[in-house]
């Protein structure tokens, strides 16, 4: 008889359920949480539901028909997975085999980071009947040609592959681990510390929407321990200024599909004790209709404050010294303060569909007209005082200067203020596009539209329309290119991407929003 392997005949045949969306939907029996055998210094968890029903099972159904025409993903992947035992001589009746004991949630942790990859992991899935499951593996074991190693930790049975891949039946779960030491330490959590009895863990995983198919969670602070990697000055520096402590940070990314997009929620504490805050989407609304894509963040210039508040106070080691930054810029004719004073909300827009055609601008929100022209009246002045060549003044509906050099292409770099309003952009018409009277903007859009509908009451900070994008890329990416003429099939059913965020109580929160056409 061919060599059947437990790990593909057990656990990612039963963990591609997460996308498929089989199974019955029946009240799990098992009262197996994946995360009572996680140690509890586990740097990323994964769980995902194995049993999805009512309108996530609905929705990932649609999902899967819109993408790829296929209208019950689970079906498909369950005779796929049936026929293909049945070609090799084996048997496989998922009806019989698994779905009288398979629970709803599964989990999967990686344990240690190290060299840019991970080493070690441990999987784990709900059993409603540890008896079947037992006598699953018992068969799967009897079809294998490869010998199974028999052992016992803490009255706990498992069995041992070749490989070293282990695993056993307990505490209503179905328990895999890469090696048999792995196994061990699963075992020991249930019975000692476990991730499911870490605070940081059940703080950052107590608010995952109700109809998340899978969460991630990254203790960031972990990997950044078992990475062994020092944090650079300059780095720590950044941080500092941000008020973040990698050290203790976490973070949990949520999926959630619906039926004609899909949603990751990120939530993170990373963003410091005073995460960015504020809603800029109006101006992100107000900008050209013909974005290819679009940001916006709110407040800049109160941020921009803040940074430079800091690393004046702190310095740049070896270059600059504490309390000196500012005083030098103002001697300099630069006085920070009052600029960064007069920008509110900032947004940057792309457009075009060819290196040839590819333009933007960035565009900051002052308090009043006065102040949005006399800021860049002054940025003018000092750059002629200080001898810049192929500047030029600019007058008309909007006012300002242009910097023209052979270094930064074909067309200038133009600085104009209208109304309260100044863009920074490549070539005049970039630039005076941010000021449009009339055409349409992105709020004007109906996939944006479709966008803010899904995001609620979530403010939105950027946004990309899809089939736009697809022409730019698809004209800079060199021909030929195997990766993205492979994806270009799946990218054209992208209608948009859109982000929103908001933060709180030092926490932040991040919606990106995948439509489908």
């Amino acid at each position: 008889m061919k060599t059947r392997t437990l790990f593909p005949a057990l656990f990612v045949v039963l963990s591609v359920f997460l996308v498929a969306g089989c199974g019955g939907g029946h009240d799990s029996g098992g009262s197996g949480d994946p995360a009572a055998v996680v140690p509890a210094s586990t740097p990323v968890f994964i769980e995902f539901s194995l049993r999805p029903d009512g309108e996530t099972k609905q929705n990932i159904d649609s999902l899967a028909q819109r993408i790829a025409g296929v209208d019950n993903v689970g079906n498909l992947i369950i005779s796929e997975l049936e026929n293909s035992a049945s070609a090799d001589g084996e048997e496989f009746d998922y009806e019989k085999e698994v779905e009288p004991w398979l629970g709803e949630q599964g989990g999967l942790f990686m344990q240690e980071y190290e060299d840019d990859d991970f080493e070690g992991y441990g999987a784990a899935i709900q059993t409603t009947d540890e008896d079947a499951a037992r006598d699953f593996i018992d068969k799967q074991v009897e079809a294998e040609d490869e010998e199974v190693k028999d052992g016992s930790h803490e009255g706990v049975d498992f069995k041992v592959e070749e490989d070293e891949t282990t695993f056993g039946v307990f505490d209503g779960l179905v328990v895999m681990a890469e090696n048999e030491a792995i196994f061990k330490q699963m075992v020991d959590a249930a019975n000692g510390e476990n991730l499911s009895g870490k605070d940081d863990y059940t703080s950052a995983v107590a608010n995952v929407p109700d109809d998340s198919a899978a969460d991630v969670f990254v203790d960031i602070g972990g990997l950044v321990k078992e990475s062994g990697e020092e944090i650079d000055s300059d780095t720590r520096l950044f941080l500092d200024t941000a008020g973040i402590e990698p050290e203790e940070a976490t973070a949990v990314a949520s999926l959630v599909p619906g039926s004609d997009q899909v949603e990751i929620e990120l939530s993170t504490n990373l963003s410091g004790e005073n995460p960015p805050s504020g809603d800029a989407s109006e101006l992100l609304g107000s900008l050209p209709g013909t974005s290819v894509g679009a940001f916006a963040a709110a407040e800049f210039g109160k941020r921009f404050n803040e940074g430079i508040d800091q690393i004046d106070k702190e310095g740049i080691p070896g270059e600059i010294p504490p309390n000196q930054l500012k005083k030098g810029l103002k001697s300099a004719g630069i006085d920070l303060e009052s600029i960064a004073g007069s920008i509110g909300d900032v947004g940057v827009y792309v457009t075009g569909n060819s290196e040839r055609t590819l333009g933007g601008a960035l565009v900051m929100e002052t308090d009043d007209a006065s102040q949005a022209k006399n800021t860049v009246s002054n940025l003018g002045l000092f750059l002629r005082s200080a001898n810049i060549p192929g500047v030029t003044e600019i007058s008309g509906k909007a006012s300002g200067f242009s910097i023209r050099d052979a270094e930064l292409g074909p067309q200038p770099v133009v600085i104009v203020a209208k109304g309260s309003r100044i863009a920074v952009g490549y070539g005049r018409a970039s630039a005076l596009a941010a000021f449009q009277e009339s055409g349409k903007t992105l709020a004007d859009l109906p996939a944006y539209k479709d966008a803010v509908s899904v995001l609620g009451s979530t403010p939105m900070t950027a946004f990309v329309s899809g089939a736009p994008a697809l022409r730019l890329a698809d004209a800079l990416i060199p021909a030929g290119d195997e990766d993205f003429e492979e994806a270009e099939e799946f990218l054209r059913k992208i209608d948009y991407v859109a982000v929103g965020s908001e933060a709180s109580d030092g926490l932040a929160t991040a919606k990106l929003i995948v439509g489908v056409k």
